[in-house]
């Protein structure tokens, strides 16, 4: 009876490359020539940025990026390089309302943030305005949050941080120019700072770009009390242009 319900559901909705859409064997897959293309990020990492490292010196490494201007999160990590096909699977995800692939983000995030979620919390998305959500109708890391707390147990929280007020869109924006645009942008909801003290928290993203947007995430779980706060995302810009101070 599965198998035939099964078969019947593929021939109305038939298994594609979650990238191209080219047909395939099975769902929530994709071919291999797309699965290719996906720039893995993978170890030696710098412990804080999560960005790829050349060289593998052992122990706990950080990048000369982070020395020179740490960030206000804790560690942060990624799944993969944000261009080629991951620049595509984002945009399906945040711009054109494609959720079909959110399985295989969640997995993928909990493959990526394993020791961040080991401790974790809480899980937290980064806000939307409440004009853009309604715009959106989606938030996409709230969505992900959902897969990343669904698979592991951790609690989702998405009712903790809000936005304190609107921004321009990030898009366009020197590396400068985004941390301003960000600044006192976020703020912990009121009458939840008490979910936060001493709370180990994941915030989920969808792109780190400069890491604008979860620093000023960041600062505000801290003053509430986070004794930990680390960023977790699908993909993450590593242009060392995005990078340097």
């Amino acid at each position: 009876m599965r198998a035939a319900v099964a078969t019947a559901a593929d021939l109305v909705v038939p298994p594609l490359c979650l990238a191209c859409h080219r047909p395939l064997a099975a769902h929530n897959a994709m071919c291999a020539r797309c699965w290719a293309d996906i720039a893995f990020i993978r170890p030696p990492l710098c412990d804080r940025l999560g960005i790829p490292l050349p060289f593998d010196i052992g122990g706990t490494m950080v990048s000369a990026a982070a020395e020179a201007d740490p960030p206000d999160y804790d560690r942060a990590r990624a799944v993969a390089r944000f261009d080629g096909v991951m620049r595509e699977l984002v945009h399906d995800l945040k711009f054109r309302d494609r959720h079909d692939a959110r399985r295989v983000f969640g997995r993928w995030l909990v493959d990526a943030g394993s020791a961040l979620l080991t401790d974790a919390d809480l899980v937290i998305p980064v806000p939307l305005t409440r004009l853009r959500l309604a715009a959106r109708r989606f938030n996409q890391s709230a969505i992900l949050a959902q897969e990343v707390a669904r698979l592991t147990g951790v609690q989702y929280a998405p009712a903790v941080l809000v936005r304190a007020r609107r921004t321009a869109p990030q898009v366009g924006l020197s590396r400068q120019q985004r941390r301003d645009n960000v600044a006192g942008a976020f703020a912990v909801a009121p009458g939840q700072g008490g979910a936060l003290t001493g709370a180990n928290i994941v915030l989920i993203d969808d792109v780190i770009t400069t890491g604008a947007t979860v620093r000023a995430c960041a600062r505000p779980l801290k003053r509430a009390g986070a004794a930990r706060v680390d960023v977790l995302a699908l993909a993450m810009v590593t242009d060392p242009a995005f990078l340097s101070p």
